[in-house]
This record gives C-alpha cells, sequence and structure tokens, in this order.
C-alpha cells in the first residue's frame, strides 16, 4: 500500500492544497494529513472538505483554519475518537506556532475556544 503523504507545515503551503471558491469558501483540492504530537491523534483533510479560514479575519497561509474546520465539523479524529473544543483549538493554536505565526497561536486559541467550536464544542469544552 502506498504511504500517505503527511504535510510540511514548516515547507509547504497550503495555497497548493486548496481552491478558493467564489464565497470566499476554501475547498480541499488534495489530502492533508496532519499528526498532533500532543494528542497523538491524527486529522485528514479529505478531497473536497470545505474550510471558511479564520473566520472573520485575514487568512494566513497555514494548514491550521482547515485542520480546525475538520476537528469541528465532524468532532472527531481520524480514530473516532471524539475532539473537545480545547482540543480543537489546542490542535489550531500548536500548527499556528509550528509555521510561525506566534501571536496568531495565543489569540486564535483563546477566540476559537470561546466562541468556535460546532461538534467538538457538543463533546465538551475541555
Amino acid at each position: 500500500m502506498k504511504e500517505k503523504h503527511v504535510v510540511d507545515l514548516r515547507n509547504e503551503s497550503i495555497w497548493d492544497y486548496v481552491k478558493v471558491l467564489n464565497n470566499g469558501m476554501y475547498v480541499f483540492t488534495k489530502e492533508v494529513r496532519y499528526f498532533s504530537k500532543r494528542y497523538g491523534k491524527w486529522v485528514v483533510c479529505e478531497v473536497s472538505d470545505l474550510s471558511d479560514g479564520a473566520t472573520c479575519a485575514r487568512d494566513l497561509d497555514t494548514f491550521g483554519w482547515g485542520v480546525h474546520d475538520d476537528l469541528c465539523r465532524t468532532g472527531k479524529f481520524e480514530d473516532g475518537s471524539k475532539c473537545s473544543n480545547w482540543q480543537a483549538s489546542r490542535i489550531l493554536s500548536d500548527i499556528l506556532k509550528i509555521e510561525g505565526y506566534g501571536f496568531s497561536a495565543r489569540t486564535w486559541l483563546i477566540g476559537t475556544w470561546l466562541f468556535g467550536g460546532g461538534k467538538a464544542r457538543d463533546n465538551g469544552m475541555i
């Protein structure tokens, strides 16, 4: 079986994995696989998954929004285990930090935890 590509957060661009739609949404044109070392879990954004990027803010060249949106939309990690709102926000923050967006990593951690979450929020705030 062919090994799946794991995205390189430091050296790849989200813009090589998504297409911007007329409504401002992003659609994944390539699969994005991310492994959270913090939680020991995989998150996979499939081809044709949608993301709204940074809701009500300027989008950065980051994989964080798509991964976060996937967790909030499904409320689950790839293995089927539940993802809480805090976990989804921490993963976004972890990705932003790795990509060099330290200030945004801190501010979006709190913002997405307080005001976002979707199905991840339904699984609990923490």
